[in-house]
């Protein structure tokens, strides 16, 4: 859920109430009328939208700056000048504070240099044009409101800083992320630490002026009460500041139904009266608690008084719907409420006395039925101005349309603009005649400008942050309407592009493949503004070393893609030669011819000639070779002494 807006009730009797909506508009409503007093459109609103507010103590009214010295004033004069109440400090997202004028009307400084991030919260001090800033950047600062600069600045955390609060006297600050710290402001040391909450603190306060035991002397701090409380945190807590170090915890804690939103409550001057604490809840409810701070509180206390606002029921919806309270403050009776509900943008403001015996009220309120009221009020007192016959006024919304503004009817005329009940009603056509508007642009698809074309949503979605409409224009694949969208997107929005595609480029490569034809186009489109920028590269750094880093794995990629290629196409022909069919390679048809068959015929027969003959030498070689084995073995044996006879017998 989207955080609540900032809004705050000016000093002396809630006269005013200021709030910033969603749309960057700084607005500020009358209470006793529930009129619209200012309105003041920051120059950055979409880009730095208001973070917080604060409205000046009475004391603390600005000094004379560039306008000169005053001149001394007529009693008369003094008494408007009570009337009329202090600068509001609006702190902004990218860090600046700015001075608005509820007298004047206008802006009237601009604090500069003290925070690089979002301002958390303001708070004025009490005796000086003093005023105190903390921000996501984890510092504190003191501004000098007549100078317009920074006169101290610190680290008050190790994250960030989301809220201050300044102690009765002027000498202590607290300040919490998600501990708390009282901080001496003449040497800037953490005078006490407390555990504070398990997440960021949102609202600060001293809930007592003067300690509970007067037995000791006061030293302007030790003995008081302070509340706090957290986003998404159902607990308030109350913490006593002691003299020992030993107690961090929170002495007492008040349970709501959601995290609060806005904080309003009765100091406490004596110790016999009850401190008076109205909480206004995210689900639009109103906690109302009353007690005696005495000490240590074990159990959580629960609301005396719950209150709720619903419409009727009535025009057909018997359901009554439930009416969000956006805020509340107590008047200087300390017995009725000021109770703002409704919407952010036109609120209503009622003064309520309430009996807080009972547990639960459930007020009914027709809003449409006030609303309506209000407008036709605000009708009675618009004067038509006498316009001559020639003049030409332009009409919003069709650039470069100009139409006559006739004079003040007369009865009669007023008459035949009514339609009778046989009449039929006119066309659209004849209407957009009667306005002088040519019919033929209208009807083509070119002939008005889109509100709702990829230029301006992006433009939007860069400045709001917002993922849902840059998800929607970022996604788009068609090149056409990537080429147009930046060419039509104005300069300032082109390096903000080039971040938010720097970081989507990182993600998974699907994206990364569609965020390159977005930089295609703007390093084309846009290449002349990109090169008159002083610090083009350090703003470039991070995409060219993810350019860079991803070029790299390239060439690799591109050898390993091509040993892939080899060992892929190798496998597939393998296969192919496998799936071809074996031939049958046995002959159909031999032919044989006469005369080749005679010719082998001799051919063999003088082979087997050539055989025979060397198979006979070869027996008788045979032969002789056993004779002389057999004539050695004798000899060896001792056979040679044969008979000569026998011997020649053998030869």
């Amino acid at each position: 859920m989207a955080a609540a807006p900032p809004c705050a009730f000016s000093p002396r009797g809630c006269r005013l109430f200021a709030s910033c909506g969603p749309d960057g508009r700084l607005r500020v409503w009358d209470t006793a009328g529930s009129r619209l007093q200012h309105e003041y459109v920051p120059s950055a609103h979409l880009s730095a939208a208001c973070t917080c507010l604060a409205w000046a103590p009475a004391e603390a009214r600005q000094p004379p700056g560039k306008d000169g010295p005053q001149r001394k004033k007529r009693k008369s004069e003094v008494g408007e000048v009570d009337k009329q109440l202090d600068i509001l400090a609006i702190g902004t997202a990218v860090g600046s504070i700015l001075l608005y004028s509820t007298v004047k009307g206008e802006l009237q400084s601009k604090l500069d240099g003290g925070h690089d991030s979002r301002v958390n919260c303001v708070r004025w001090h009490q005796d000086s044009c003093c005023l105190y800033s903390c921000s996501d950047d984890k510092h504190i600062v003191e501004w000098n409101t007549q100078t317009c600069k920074v006169k101290c600045k610190w680290k008050g955390d190790n994250s960030s800083v989301t809220c201050l609060c300044i102690s009765p006297d002027g000498k202590m600050l607290l300040s919490a992320g998600r501990t708390i710290k009282l901080w001496d402001l003449e040497t800037k040391e953490v005078y006490r630490h407390f555990t504070g909450h398990a997440t960021s603190v949102s609202s600060l306060m001293f809930t007592t002026v003067k300690p509970m035991n007067e037995s000791k002397p006061f030293d302007g701090i030790t003995g008081l009460y302070f509340l706090s409380g957290a986003i998404h945190d159902r607990l308030l807590s109350v913490w006593q500041i002691r003299s020992d170090r030993k107690e961090k915890n929170a002495v007492m804690s008040f349970t709501v139904t959601d995290e609060p939103t806005f904080v309003d409550l009765t100091v406490s001057e004596v110790k016999e009266e009850p401190v008076k604490l109205a909480v206004v809840c995210r689900d639009g409810q109103l906690h109302l608690f009353e007690h005696i701070l005495n000490g240590y509180c074990k159990k959580p206390l629960t609301s005396n008084c719950t209150i709720q606002i619903a419409t009727p029921g009535n025009d057909g919806d018997s359901t009554p719907k439930p009416v969000p309270i956006l805020a509340a403050a107590f008047c200087t009776d300390k017995q009725s409420l000021l109770l703002v509900y409704g919407n952010t943008l036109q609120p209503i403001i009622e003064k309520v006395t309430l009996n807080t015996s009972e547990s639960h009220i459930c007020l009914v309120r027709d809003i449409q039925k006030v609303l309506s009221l209000k407008t036709d009020a605000a009708l009675t007192k618009v004067k038509t101005p006498v316009v001559n016959s020639d003049t030409k006024v332009l009409v919003p919304g069709i650039p470069g349309h100009s139409t006559a503004v006739k004079t003040p009817a007369s009865g009669k005329e007023k008459k035949k603009n009514k339609r009778k009940p046989g009449e039929t009603e006119e066309s659209i056509e004849e209407r957009l005649g009667a306005l002088d508007i040519d019919v033929s642009k209208v009807k083509t698809p070119g002939g008005l400008p889109q509100t709702d074309s990829f230029a301006v949503l992006l433009v939007q979605g860069l400045e709001s942050n917002d993922a849902e409409i840059l998800n929607k224009v970022l996604n788009t694949r068609k090149e056409n309407i990537v080429k147009n969208t930046v060419a039509r997107m104005p300069i300032h929005a082109v390096i903000p592009l080039l971040h938010e595609l720097t970081k989507r480029l990182q993600g998974n490569p699907y994206s990364a493949s569609v965020m390159v034809r977005w930089l295609k186009s703007v390093f084309t489109v846009h290449a002349s503004y990109l090169s008159t920028l002083p610090d083009l590269i350090p703003q470039l750094g991070m995409l060219y070393q993810l350019m860079e880093s991803r070029v790299k794995t390239l060439q690799k990629l591109c050898r390993l893609h091509g040993r892939l290629f080899i060992l892929v196409t190798q496998v597939a022909a393998s296969q192919t030669v496998q799936d071809v069919p074996e031939v049958n390679q046995t002959a159909k048809l031999v032919y044989e011819d006469d005369s080749s068959e005679e010719e082998g015929s001799d051919d063999e027969m003088i082979a087997d000639k050539d055989s025979d003959e060397n198979w006979d030498e070869d027996e008788e070689k045979e032969e002789q070779s056993d004779e002389q084995d057999m004539t050695v073995e004798k000899e060896v044996n001792g056979d040679s002494d044969l008979e000569p006879e026998n011997e020649s017998e053998e030869e």
